[in-house]
């Protein structure tokens, strides 16, 4: 049996339990959380995809992200990503959830804010093929240049819009 999700509808309510691989062969919505890394000097962590990898490969993202688990929070599942993806565990912030009209199918998308040390971070190779750390600038210049994965790209258009308490301004910080 594959990775088990809540079958959720447009409001986020839970309808039932299914695997996520038929949730996204049927268009079914489920719930995935995203968290951004930031540093204390405020830096944005960015990483590439594995060119084998079943999803995106080779693409660019800065959000780790995976599928919350039955019964667990948005917030619980971010963290959970934080430690798989990237060997770290910090607590996370809410930003903000939207329903997303995902490439591989459509699902409520809740991004996550976390601040981690540079020398923390061990990412699983699996997931991270290569990894750095972007100013502002250079994260805009970044998503204009090179191939981020769609969903990533709709966040960042999104978190573009929040200011630093998770309100409508001015977003990522020009350096």
């Amino acid at each position: 049996m594959g990775e088990l999700v809540e079958r959720v509808d447009d409001q986020d309510r839970v309808l039932g339990v299914v695997e996520r691989g038929e949730a996204v062969r049927r268009g079914w919505l489920y719930r995935m959380a995203m968290v951004l890394c930031r540093d204390a000097k405020g830096r944005y962590l960015v990483h590439r995809r594995p060119e084998t990898g079943s999803r995106f490969p080779g693409q660019y993202s800065w959000l780790v992200a995976g599928a919350v688990g039955v019964g667990e929070s948005y917030e619980e599942a971010a963290r959970r990503e934080l430690r798989e993806e990237l060997g770290v565990d910090a607590p996370v912030r809410p930003l903000f959830t939207f329903l997303c009209d995902g490439e591989l199918s459509p699902y409520w998308f809740a991004v996550h804010e976390a601040v981690v040390e540079e020398a923390d971070v061990a990412p699983d190779a699996s997931e991270i093929a290569w990894h750095g750390w972007l100013t502002g600038d250079r994260l805009r210049e970044a998503m204009a240049s090179r191939p981020f994965v769609s969903d990533s790209r709709d966040a960042y258009a999104r978190y573009l819009a929040l200011d630093s308490t998770g309100s409508p301004g001015s977003g990522v910080r020009s350096d």
